[in-house]
């Protein structure tokens, strides 16, 4: 059977044009800002890293909040994370990154403009035929107001996936202050600033990415209904998706 979505969560024209072409080496997404005779341009995707998720279910969302540093440092509670209300198989998935380019000038200076299209957690590689909102397992859909996209936020512009029933152990690196500032953290420094997290007595794992204002969780469904990826953009109001 066909898959058909709920018309409440269907990505707009727009945003399923963005998430097709961020994962499309070449394609253009638009042309630099105040320069509209320079294209921004998706130069290539990248695997960044893989990531364990024994338990099947997925937090998507900052893996520390600046609103909260005073419980952490008190060890007091905090919210729940944003976990997704999908499941999907426990297993090794993939974590890859569209990157654009859109060169400008800056002080008499050449600047590449390398920036991160979208964050992609690849589940099959199955044709995804559309895209839908990601809820999360507190979202009701039945509360949704029109035009409402629920997201992730991020002060310090860092999302993650994240295995949720390793969730406490996984995040405690990041969530370490002393007088309001970070403690030094031991995790595994991957490409652009990423990081990865272990957790050996669960065997599941954290991995951050750049998220720019926090993110907005997007699923590729397939022509049956299964979620072929997972995608996060940009957290910015008025961004295409």
């Amino acid at each position: 059977m066909e898959w058909v979505g709920d018309s409440r969560l269907a990505a707009g024209p727009e945003a399923a044009w963005y998430l097709e072409a961020a994962f499309t080496a070449g394609a253009q997404l638009g042309t630099v800002y105040d320069d509209p005779t320079t294209p921004v341009v998706v130069t290539g995707i990248e695997e960044l890293t893989t990531i364990r998720v024994p338990s099947g279910r997925l937090v998507v969302d900052a893996p520390w909040d600046d609103d909260e540093v005073w419980h952490y440092e008190r060890g007091l509670p905090t919210r729940p994370p944003r976990e997704l209300a999908l499941r999907i198989p426990p297993g090794v998935y993939r974590v890859e990154i569209a990157w654009t380019a859109g060169p400008y000038e800056f002080m008499g200076e050449h600047v590449d403009g390398i920036e991160c299209a979208a964050t992609r957690f690849c589940i099959s590689d199955d044709h995804v035929v559309g895209w839908e909102m990601g809820l999360s397992v507190e979202d009701d859909i039945d509360r949704l107001q029109p035009g409402e996209v629920p997201r992730f936020f991020s002060d310090a512009n860092v999302g993650c996936f994240a295995d949720a029933g390793a969730w406490t152990a996984l995040s405690a690196p990041f969530r370490t202050f002393i007088d309001g500032v970070p403690a030094p953290r031991d995790t595994e420094q991957l490409a652009d600033g990423c990081e990865r997290v272990r957790d050996a007595s669960m065997q599941a794992d954290l991995v951050t990415f750049g998220a720019e204002s926090g993110g907005v969780v997007w699923l590729g469904r397939t022509e049956t209904g299964n979620v072929a990826a997972i995608v996060v953009t940009s957290g910015l109001p008025g961004a295409k998706a």
